[in-house]
């Protein structure tokens, strides 16, 4: 039996295509609730603005992330496949993806003070249809790109060295470091475990 074989074309987030952002995040497959709006806060929410169900936390996650996106502060790429949005990669400024500076292990190894641009890749969402078909690797090229005409620097990941299929399936929303691995990225140190996965620093300039 033959595989089916996509074509891909990417977009990147902005007002324009906030409509496919917020068609690809309605359909559930586990990130209709977060609305990738996670690294995008500096730390949790205080208690007195935590909202009890999910549902009220995914509308308050997806009201926020149009404020950003209406206000340029939210950067990303919009995978398609025959003319539909499949699959999503964030990338950003370190100041625009601040929630990594609050953990204490980033800040024991976090870059010296530098000229050069810091840039973020925190997060992958793939419709279970095309995952294990290439849309991650497709967006982290088209981010990459967009990094580099808008003026390049250091960038860095967080993806996942080793995690269990059970947890995650065969998709990690932060990306393998396999594949970062061959668009040049070099790990710098362990990054944390969880119950069910280890997580890599890894950065490369472009």
């Amino acid at each position: 039996m033959t595989s089916q074989v996509f074509t891909y074309t990417t977009k990147e987030l902005s007002k324009t295509t906030w409509p496919d952002f917020e068609r690809l995040f309605s359909q559930g497959n586990g990130f209709d609730f977060c609305w990738c709006m996670h690294f995008q806060r500096a730390r949790l929410q205080s208690a007195g603005a935590r909202l009890r169900t999910r549902v009220e936390r995914a509308a308050r996650n997806r009201r926020d992330k149009r404020e950003l996106v209406e206000r340029e502060s939210a950067h990303g790429i919009l995978v398609y496949a025959d003319g539909e949005p499949v699959g999503w990669c964030q990338y950003g400024p370190c100041d625009e993806l601040p929630r990594i500076d609050h953990s204490r292990k980033y800040q024991q190894i976090a870059p010296k003070v530098t000229r050069e641009n810091l840039w973020r890749i925190t997060c992958f969402a793939v419709l279970k249809k095309y995952r294990r078909r290439g849309v991650a690797s497709a967006a982290l090229k088209a981010a990459l790109e967009a990094i580099r005409k808008k003026g390049g620097g250091l960038v860095e990941a967080y993806p996942i060295r080793l995690w269990e299929t059970r947890a995650f399936g065969n998709e990690s929303t932060h990306g393998t470091a396999s594949m970062f691995e061959k668009e040049g990225f070099k790990p710098v140190a362990p990054f944390g475990l969880t119950r069910f996965s280890t997580h890599v620093l890894m950065r490369r300039r472009v």
